[in-house]
């Protein structure tokens, strides 16, 4: 069983409408370098430079990667990833 990373709405449109995605890794980067790779288009909009962009928040089973070891983050098989973007504005 793989990870299941959890797409929001703004990104859905870069995974063909899928609200979940499977991936496999050991650690929260790994699991993403899978969704990337099947899904390139969303890599603009998670990542700038290698880096995860400062809006985007990822949750394990959640809690907070950047509490925890943050793009190290241990995954097993069922875990749950979940993309959230900051929300902003008034």
């Amino acid at each position: 069983m793989p990870v299941k990373i959890e797409i929001p709405s703004p990104l859905r449109d870069h995974t063909g409408g899928k609200t979940e995605v499977a991936a496999t890794g050991t650690t929260v980067q790994i699991a993403l370098a899978d969704l990337v790779s099947q899904f390139p288009s969303i890599a603009s909009k998670l990542f700038d430079g290698g880096k995860l962009r400062p809006y985007i928040n990822l949750f394990v089973n959640d809690e907070d990667i950047r509490y925890l070891d943050d793009m190290d983050t241990a995954v097993a098989d069922g875990q749950v990833i979940a993309i959230i973007p900051a929300v902003a504005g008034g």
